[in-house]
Protein backbone atom coordinates (compact mmCIF):
# COMPACT_ATOMS: atom_id res chain seq x y z
CA UNK A 1 0.00 0.00 0.00
CA UNK A 2 1.27 3.42 -1.04
CA UNK A 3 1.78 6.38 2.02
CA UNK A 4 -0.35 9.37 2.26
CA UNK A 5 -0.43 12.68 3.60
CA UNK A 6 -2.56 13.50 6.48
CA UNK A 7 -3.84 16.89 7.80
CA UNK A 8 -5.97 16.47 11.17
CA UNK A 9 -7.70 20.12 12.00
CA UNK A 10 -9.32 20.21 15.47
CA UNK A 11 -10.66 23.50 17.49
CA UNK A 12 -13.24 23.53 20.39
CA UNK A 13 -12.01 21.53 22.35
CA UNK A 14 -11.76 24.20 25.57
CA UNK A 15 -13.96 24.12 28.16
CA UNK A 16 -13.64 26.41 31.94
CA UNK A 17 -13.32 23.22 34.01
CA UNK A 18 -10.22 21.69 32.65
CA UNK A 19 -10.20 20.86 29.26
CA UNK A 20 -7.79 22.32 26.20
CA UNK A 21 -7.43 21.79 22.53
CA UNK A 22 -3.44 22.25 22.65
CA UNK A 23 -3.40 19.49 25.48
CA UNK A 24 -5.90 17.54 23.50
CA UNK A 25 -3.66 18.05 20.33
CA UNK A 26 -0.53 16.55 22.91
CA UNK A 27 -2.24 13.59 23.60
CA UNK A 28 -2.92 12.71 20.28
CA UNK A 29 0.39 13.12 18.89
CA UNK A 30 1.79 10.48 21.83
CA UNK A 31 -1.17 8.50 20.32
CA UNK A 32 -0.48 8.70 16.75
CA UNK A 33 2.98 8.43 17.33
CA UNK A 34 2.29 4.27 18.02
CA UNK A 35 1.19 4.26 14.30
CA UNK A 36 4.28 4.16 11.93
CA UNK A 37 3.94 8.19 11.08
CA UNK A 38 6.09 10.35 9.89
CA UNK A 39 5.68 13.57 10.92
CA UNK A 40 6.23 16.85 8.44
CA UNK A 41 5.84 19.15 10.41
CA UNK A 42 5.38 20.62 14.38
CA UNK A 43 1.97 20.76 15.12
CA UNK A 44 0.45 24.00 14.24
CA UNK A 45 -0.75 25.96 16.54
CA UNK A 46 -3.08 28.54 14.40
CA UNK A 47 -4.50 32.05 16.15
CA UNK A 48 -7.82 33.04 14.49
CA UNK A 49 -9.18 36.40 14.24
CA UNK A 50 -8.94 37.95 18.06
CA UNK A 51 -12.02 39.52 17.27
CA UNK A 52 -15.04 37.06 17.27
CA UNK A 53 -17.27 37.35 20.03
CA UNK A 54 -17.50 33.34 20.66
CA UNK A 55 -13.83 32.56 20.29
CA UNK A 56 -12.70 30.43 22.86
CA UNK A 57 -9.61 31.37 24.86
CA UNK A 58 -6.92 32.84 22.56
CA UNK A 59 -9.01 31.71 19.90
CA UNK A 60 -6.27 28.63 18.35
CA UNK A 61 -7.30 26.18 16.85
CA UNK A 62 -4.31 23.41 16.56
CA UNK A 63 -3.28 21.41 12.88
CA UNK A 64 -1.05 18.28 12.47
CA UNK A 65 0.83 16.80 9.58
CA UNK A 66 1.85 13.92 9.00
CA UNK A 67 2.42 10.77 5.92
CA UNK A 68 1.49 7.49 7.03
CA UNK A 69 0.11 4.42 4.97
CA UNK A 70 -2.96 4.52 3.55
CA UNK A 71 -4.27 1.67 5.48
CA UNK A 72 -3.91 3.52 8.58
CA UNK A 73 -6.30 6.13 7.57
CA UNK A 74 -9.70 4.13 8.94
CA UNK A 75 -7.21 3.51 11.92
CA UNK A 76 -6.71 7.37 12.74
CA UNK A 77 -10.42 7.98 12.47
CA UNK A 78 -11.45 5.04 14.89
CA UNK A 79 -8.45 6.80 17.27
CA UNK A 80 -10.18 10.33 16.64
CA UNK A 81 -13.62 9.09 17.50
CA UNK A 82 -12.44 7.27 20.28
CA UNK A 83 -10.13 10.16 22.48
CA UNK A 84 -12.45 13.08 21.29
CA UNK A 85 -15.19 11.15 23.30
CA UNK A 86 -12.88 10.14 26.35
CA UNK A 87 -11.86 13.90 26.51
CA UNK A 88 -14.86 16.13 25.93
CA UNK A 89 -16.53 17.52 28.99
CA UNK A 90 -20.26 16.35 27.53
CA UNK A 91 -22.10 18.05 30.19
CA UNK A 92 -20.64 21.67 29.67
CA UNK A 93 -22.75 23.40 26.76
CA UNK A 94 -20.36 25.43 25.66
CA UNK A 95 -17.97 22.71 24.26
CA UNK A 96 -18.45 23.02 20.28
CA UNK A 97 -15.51 20.75 18.92
CA UNK A 98 -14.72 19.88 16.02
CA UNK A 99 -12.40 17.64 14.35
CA UNK A 100 -11.50 17.03 10.20
CA UNK A 101 -9.27 14.57 8.32
CA UNK A 102 -7.77 16.14 5.02
CA UNK A 103 -5.40 13.72 2.93
CA UNK A 104 -3.30 14.62 0.25
CA UNK A 105 -2.96 17.92 -1.14
CA UNK A 106 -4.70 20.73 0.40
CA UNK A 107 -7.83 22.25 -1.81
CA UNK A 108 -7.07 26.28 -2.77
CA UNK A 109 -10.60 26.72 -1.18
CA UNK A 110 -9.54 25.53 2.33
CA UNK A 111 -6.64 27.78 1.86
CA UNK A 112 -9.06 30.68 1.06
CA UNK A 113 -11.12 29.72 3.64
CA UNK A 114 -8.27 29.55 6.15
CA UNK A 115 -7.26 32.51 5.28
CA UNK A 116 -10.37 34.70 6.22
CA UNK A 117 -10.76 33.39 9.50
CA UNK A 118 -7.27 35.47 10.18
CA UNK A 119 -9.31 38.84 10.11
CA UNK A 120 -13.20 37.78 8.87
CA UNK A 121 -16.23 36.75 10.81
CA UNK A 122 -17.08 32.98 8.89
CA UNK A 123 -20.32 31.18 9.94
CA UNK A 124 -20.68 27.56 10.14
CA UNK A 125 -22.73 27.40 7.25
CA UNK A 126 -19.70 28.25 5.09
CA UNK A 127 -17.74 25.65 6.98
CA UNK A 128 -20.07 22.87 6.75
CA UNK A 129 -20.41 23.38 2.43
CA UNK A 130 -16.68 23.46 2.30
CA UNK A 131 -16.68 19.95 4.08
CA UNK A 132 -19.64 18.60 1.77
CA UNK A 133 -18.12 19.50 -1.63
CA UNK A 134 -14.45 18.53 -0.54
CA UNK A 135 -15.99 14.99 0.86
CA UNK A 136 -14.04 16.01 4.52
CA UNK A 137 -14.30 13.22 7.19
CA UNK A 138 -15.11 15.40 9.74
CA UNK A 139 -16.65 14.60 13.33
CA UNK A 140 -18.22 17.94 15.57
CA UNK A 141 -21.00 18.20 18.28
CA UNK A 142 -22.87 20.83 19.81
CA UNK A 143 -23.49 23.94 17.76
CA UNK A 144 -20.29 22.45 15.64
CA UNK A 145 -18.53 25.57 15.43
CA UNK A 146 -15.41 24.17 16.08
CA UNK A 147 -15.06 23.26 12.33
CA UNK A 148 -14.51 26.31 11.41
CA UNK A 149 -11.13 27.13 13.33
CA UNK A 150 -10.64 23.28 12.67
CA UNK A 151 -10.83 23.66 8.50
CA UNK A 152 -8.74 27.03 9.11
CA UNK A 153 -5.76 25.61 10.95
CA UNK A 154 -5.41 22.55 8.09
CA UNK A 155 -5.30 25.55 5.36
CA UNK A 156 -3.34 27.64 7.24
CA UNK A 157 0.58 26.31 6.65
CA UNK A 158 2.46 29.01 8.27
CA UNK A 159 4.38 29.89 5.11
CA UNK A 160 5.12 33.16 5.86
CA UNK A 161 6.91 34.68 9.53
CA UNK A 162 6.10 32.06 12.41
CA UNK A 163 7.51 31.66 15.85
CA UNK A 164 7.52 28.63 18.39
CA UNK A 165 5.43 28.05 21.54
CA UNK A 166 6.83 25.42 24.47
CA UNK A 167 3.72 24.48 26.22
CA UNK A 168 3.87 22.55 29.48
CA UNK A 169 1.23 20.12 30.39
CA UNK A 170 0.30 19.69 34.47
CA UNK A 171 -2.04 16.47 34.74
CA UNK A 172 -5.47 17.23 34.71
CA UNK A 173 -6.44 16.16 38.50
CA UNK A 174 -4.71 18.56 39.26
CA UNK A 175 -6.43 21.70 37.59
CA UNK A 176 -8.12 23.07 40.61
CA UNK A 177 -4.61 23.35 42.33
CA UNK A 178 -2.15 26.79 42.40
CA UNK A 179 0.73 26.28 39.67
CA UNK A 180 3.56 28.15 41.22
CA UNK A 181 5.13 29.31 38.60
CA UNK A 182 8.62 30.83 40.48
CA UNK A 183 8.77 34.75 39.31
CA UNK A 184 12.66 34.62 39.54
CA UNK A 185 13.07 31.70 37.62
CA UNK A 186 11.36 33.34 34.64
CA UNK A 187 13.31 36.55 35.41
CA UNK A 188 16.74 34.41 34.91
CA UNK A 189 14.99 32.60 32.19
CA UNK A 190 14.24 35.36 30.38
CA UNK A 191 17.89 37.22 31.03
CA UNK A 192 19.60 34.49 29.37
CA UNK A 193 17.85 33.47 26.13
CA UNK A 194 16.34 37.40 25.69
CA UNK A 195 17.04 37.82 21.96
CA UNK A 196 15.31 34.28 21.19
CA UNK A 197 12.46 34.77 23.18
CA UNK A 198 9.24 37.42 23.22
CA UNK A 199 6.22 37.73 25.40
CA UNK A 200 7.43 36.56 28.76
CA UNK A 201 7.61 39.58 31.12
CA UNK A 202 5.75 42.98 30.82
CA UNK A 203 8.32 45.41 31.17
CA UNK A 204 6.16 47.67 32.30
CA UNK A 205 4.86 46.19 35.54
CA UNK A 206 6.59 43.13 35.68
CA UNK A 207 4.01 40.91 35.41
CA UNK A 208 4.93 37.48 34.49
CA UNK A 209 3.51 36.39 31.24
CA UNK A 210 3.79 32.69 31.08
CA UNK A 211 1.70 31.68 33.59
CA UNK A 212 -1.86 31.09 32.69
CA UNK A 213 -4.42 31.89 35.51
CA UNK A 214 -7.57 30.24 34.46
CA UNK A 215 -8.22 25.86 35.72
CA UNK A 216 -7.10 24.97 32.46
CA UNK A 217 -3.92 22.17 31.85
CA UNK A 218 -1.71 24.66 30.65
CA UNK A 219 1.21 25.04 33.11
CA UNK A 220 3.48 27.51 31.21
CA UNK A 221 4.13 28.47 27.78
CA UNK A 222 7.45 29.88 26.52
CA UNK A 223 7.22 31.75 22.76
CA UNK A 224 10.23 32.52 21.36
CA UNK A 225 11.95 31.96 17.71
CA UNK A 226 13.24 28.36 17.28
CA UNK A 227 12.22 25.22 18.83
CA UNK A 228 15.29 24.29 20.36
CA UNK A 229 15.82 27.31 22.42
CA UNK A 230 11.92 27.60 23.78
CA UNK A 231 13.01 23.81 25.42
CA UNK A 232 16.09 24.95 26.55
CA UNK A 233 14.34 27.72 28.23
CA UNK A 234 12.04 25.73 29.70
CA UNK A 235 14.17 23.56 31.49
CA UNK A 236 14.91 27.02 33.44
CA UNK A 237 11.53 27.39 34.89
CA UNK A 238 10.94 25.96 38.12
CA UNK A 239 6.55 25.41 39.40
CA UNK A 240 4.84 23.67 42.76
CA UNK A 241 3.32 21.11 40.02
CA UNK A 242 5.01 18.82 37.87
CA UNK A 243 5.17 18.93 33.95
CA UNK A 244 2.87 15.82 32.70
CA UNK A 245 3.40 16.19 29.02
CA UNK A 246 4.87 18.94 26.63
CA UNK A 247 4.95 19.83 23.13
CA UNK A 248 6.21 21.95 20.39
CA UNK A 249 4.02 24.37 18.26
CA UNK A 250 4.98 26.45 15.38
CA UNK A 251 2.89 28.93 15.63
CA UNK A 252 1.42 32.19 13.73
CA UNK A 253 1.44 34.36 16.98
CA UNK A 254 3.36 37.38 17.19
CA UNK A 255 3.30 37.29 13.75
CA UNK A 256 0.45 40.17 12.88
CA UNK A 257 -0.97 37.66 10.58
CA UNK A 258 -4.26 38.93 11.23
CA UNK A 259 -3.62 42.67 10.18
CA UNK A 260 -2.84 42.23 6.91
CA UNK A 261 -5.85 44.26 5.12
CA UNK A 262 -6.34 47.75 4.43
CA UNK A 263 -9.42 48.71 4.97
CA UNK A 264 -11.70 52.34 3.83
CA UNK A 265 -13.88 53.52 7.12
CA UNK A 266 -16.90 52.40 4.75
CA UNK A 267 -15.80 49.09 4.50
CA UNK A 268 -15.71 48.18 7.66
CA UNK A 269 -17.66 45.28 9.10
CA UNK A 270 -18.43 44.42 12.69
CA UNK A 271 -15.56 41.83 14.34
CA UNK A 272 -13.23 42.57 11.42
CA UNK A 273 -9.35 42.60 12.06
CA UNK A 274 -8.12 45.58 10.44
CA UNK A 275 -5.84 47.99 9.75
CA UNK A 276 -7.40 51.70 9.09
CA UNK A 277 -5.22 54.81 7.58
CA UNK A 278 -6.94 58.19 8.90
CA UNK A 279 -6.72 62.09 9.72
CA UNK A 280 -7.41 62.51 13.44
CA UNK A 281 -10.77 64.21 13.17
CA UNK A 282 -11.36 64.91 16.93
CA UNK A 283 -9.03 64.80 19.53
CA UNK A 284 -8.47 62.47 22.14
CA UNK A 285 -10.53 62.51 25.49
CA UNK A 286 -10.50 60.24 28.77
CA UNK A 287 -13.32 59.35 30.25
CA UNK A 288 -14.15 58.27 33.93
CA UNK A 289 -12.65 54.64 33.75
CA UNK A 290 -9.82 55.60 32.13
CA UNK A 291 -10.86 55.16 28.76
CA UNK A 292 -9.62 57.06 25.74
CA UNK A 293 -11.74 58.12 22.91
CA UNK A 294 -11.28 59.52 19.73
CA UNK A 295 -12.24 59.29 15.96
CA UNK A 296 -10.70 58.77 12.34
CA UNK A 297 -11.84 59.64 9.03
CA UNK A 298 -10.56 59.01 5.42
CA UNK A 299 -11.89 59.85 2.14
CA UNK A 300 -14.78 57.78 2.63
CA UNK A 301 -16.33 58.50 6.44
CA UNK A 302 -15.55 58.92 10.11
CA UNK A 303 -15.61 56.65 12.69
CA UNK A 304 -14.43 56.22 16.69
CA UNK A 305 -11.75 54.48 18.13
CA UNK A 306 -11.20 53.56 21.27
CA UNK A 307 -8.17 53.15 23.59
CA UNK A 308 -9.43 51.04 26.32
CA UNK A 309 -7.88 51.45 30.50
CA UNK A 310 -6.08 47.90 30.40
CA UNK A 311 -4.19 49.44 27.54
CA UNK A 312 -1.83 50.86 30.03
CA UNK A 313 0.80 53.84 29.11
CA UNK A 314 -0.63 53.27 25.62
CA UNK A 315 -3.33 55.71 26.31
CA UNK A 316 -0.90 58.42 26.94
CA UNK A 317 0.61 58.33 23.74
CA UNK A 318 -3.17 58.41 22.08
CA UNK A 319 -4.10 61.42 24.01
CA UNK A 320 -1.38 62.84 22.24
CA UNK A 321 -2.68 62.99 19.11
CA UNK A 322 -4.15 66.25 17.86
CA UNK A 323 -6.46 66.80 15.10
CA UNK A 324 -4.52 65.97 11.22
CA UNK A 325 -2.41 63.68 12.34
CA UNK A 326 -1.87 61.02 10.20
CA UNK A 327 -2.12 57.64 11.51
CA UNK A 328 -2.74 53.74 11.23
CA UNK A 329 -4.91 52.27 13.49
CA UNK A 330 -4.59 48.41 13.97
CA UNK A 331 -7.87 47.74 15.59
CA UNK A 332 -10.62 45.29 16.06
CA UNK A 333 -14.14 46.29 14.89
CA UNK A 334 -16.84 46.89 17.61
CA UNK A 335 -20.52 46.20 16.39
CA UNK A 336 -22.93 49.42 17.23
CA UNK A 337 -25.23 49.36 19.39
CA UNK A 338 -27.82 51.98 21.41
CA UNK A 339 -24.98 53.86 23.06
CA UNK A 340 -22.06 53.77 20.64
CA UNK A 341 -21.45 53.52 16.64
CA UNK A 342 -18.99 51.10 15.04
CA UNK A 343 -15.54 51.32 16.70
CA UNK A 344 -12.37 50.80 16.61
CA UNK A 345 -10.86 49.01 19.30
CA UNK A 346 -7.38 50.14 19.35
CA UNK A 347 -4.86 47.32 19.27
CA UNK A 348 -2.03 49.20 17.91
CA UNK A 349 -1.35 52.57 16.21
CA UNK A 350 1.39 53.50 13.77
CA UNK A 351 1.74 57.63 13.17
CA UNK A 352 2.86 58.37 10.08
CA UNK A 353 2.73 62.45 9.72
CA UNK A 354 2.43 65.02 12.81
CA UNK A 355 1.07 67.58 11.99
CA UNK A 356 1.80 71.46 12.75
CA UNK A 357 0.00 72.92 15.50
CA UNK A 358 -0.48 76.34 16.26
CA UNK A 359 -1.07 78.33 19.65
CA UNK A 360 -1.95 81.92 19.71
CA UNK A 361 0.15 82.86 22.46
CA UNK A 362 0.32 86.96 24.26
CA UNK A 363 3.12 88.88 22.69
CA UNK A 364 6.47 89.35 24.88
CA UNK A 365 6.94 92.64 26.47
CA UNK A 366 9.37 94.79 25.05
CA UNK A 367 11.30 96.15 27.74
CA UNK A 368 11.95 93.19 30.13
CA UNK A 369 10.94 89.72 27.83
CA UNK A 370 8.02 88.66 30.17
CA UNK A 371 5.10 87.73 28.35
CA UNK A 372 2.30 89.89 28.84
CA UNK A 373 -1.21 90.23 29.70
CA UNK A 374 -4.13 91.63 28.27
CA UNK A 375 -4.91 95.26 29.30
CA UNK A 376 -8.66 94.50 28.90
CA UNK A 377 -10.93 95.01 25.85
CA UNK A 378 -9.44 97.00 22.73
CA UNK A 379 -6.38 97.97 25.31
CA UNK A 380 -3.71 96.07 24.06
CA UNK A 381 -1.39 94.49 26.32
CA UNK A 382 -0.13 95.33 29.80
CA UNK A 383 3.21 94.13 31.46
CA UNK A 384 3.03 93.35 35.15
CA UNK A 385 6.43 92.81 36.04
CA UNK A 386 7.62 96.50 34.51
CA UNK A 387 4.16 97.96 34.05
CA UNK A 388 5.07 98.93 30.35
CA UNK A 389 2.28 98.92 28.00
CA UNK A 390 1.41 98.32 24.49
CA UNK A 391 -2.18 99.19 23.06
CA UNK A 392 -0.78 98.07 19.48
CA UNK A 393 0.17 94.65 20.88
CA UNK A 394 -1.19 91.17 19.17
CA UNK A 395 -1.65 87.76 19.83
CA UNK A 396 1.00 85.82 17.80
CA UNK A 397 0.66 82.58 16.42
CA UNK A 398 3.18 79.97 17.65
CA UNK A 399 3.98 76.47 16.64
CA UNK A 400 3.89 73.94 19.68
CA UNK A 401 6.49 71.67 20.06
CA UNK A 402 4.82 68.14 20.15
CA UNK A 403 5.89 65.41 22.27
CA UNK A 404 5.41 62.59 19.85
CA UNK A 405 7.27 61.37 16.91
CA UNK A 406 6.32 59.21 13.97
CA UNK A 407 6.78 55.29 14.67
CA UNK A 408 4.64 52.06 15.75
CA UNK A 409 2.80 52.00 19.13
CA UNK A 410 1.90 49.11 21.53
CA UNK A 411 -0.15 48.46 24.05
CA UNK A 412 1.43 46.87 27.28
CA UNK A 413 2.52 43.83 26.80
CA UNK A 414 0.09 42.00 28.99
CA UNK A 415 -2.78 43.65 26.87
CA UNK A 416 -1.72 42.69 23.83
CA UNK A 417 -3.22 39.66 21.54
CA UNK A 418 -1.42 36.64 20.45
CA UNK A 419 -1.12 37.85 17.27
CA UNK A 420 0.11 41.19 17.76
CA UNK A 421 3.89 41.53 16.88
CA UNK A 422 5.49 43.07 19.80
CA UNK A 423 8.22 44.71 20.11
CA UNK A 424 10.84 42.47 20.46
CA UNK A 425 10.29 40.95 16.87
CA UNK A 426 9.83 44.52 15.04
CA UNK A 427 13.22 43.31 13.23
CA UNK A 428 12.59 39.86 13.06
CA UNK A 429 11.07 37.24 10.90
CA UNK A 430 11.40 33.27 10.20
CA UNK A 431 10.04 33.78 6.97
CA UNK A 432 11.72 31.73 3.98
CA UNK A 433 13.83 29.96 7.02
CA UNK A 434 13.66 25.75 6.97
CA UNK A 435 13.04 25.11 10.62
CA UNK A 436 14.71 21.36 11.86
CA UNK A 437 12.65 18.68 12.99
CA UNK A 438 15.86 16.92 14.75
CA UNK A 439 14.96 18.13 18.29
CA UNK A 440 12.44 15.98 20.57
CA UNK A 441 9.64 18.48 20.06
CA UNK A 442 6.96 16.31 22.47
CA UNK A 443 7.27 14.33 25.27
CA UNK A 444 6.43 13.53 28.90
CA UNK A 445 7.80 15.07 31.76
CA UNK A 446 10.28 17.58 32.00
CA UNK A 447 12.16 17.45 28.67
CA UNK A 448 15.67 16.58 28.72
CA UNK A 449 18.24 19.03 27.26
Amino acid sequence: MSDTIVHIGMDDIDSPRGSCTTHFASILIEELSHLDVEWLDFPNLIRLNPNIPYRTRGNGAVALRFKTRCENIEHIDELLEHQLHLYVQHDYPNTNPGIVVLTDSLPPAIVDFSMHTLWRAMTISIARRLIKRFGIWSMASGNERGLIGALSSVGNMLKGDYTFEFLAYRHPDECDEERGVDPTSVIEMDRKFSELLFSNIDPENGHILIEPHGPDPVLFGIRGENAEDVIKAASLVRAHQKIDRWTVFRTNQGTDQHLTHHIMVKDLRPYMSARVKGAVHSAPRMTEGGHVFFSISDTTGTIDCAAYEPTGSFRHVVQKLCKDDIVIIDAGVRPASRTHGLTLNVEGLEIIKIAEVYDDMNPVCSKCGKRMKSAGLGKGFKCVRCGHKDPNAKKTRVLRERDIRPGRYLPVLSAQRHLTRPVERQNKTNKGIQYKMEVVWSGRGRPVV
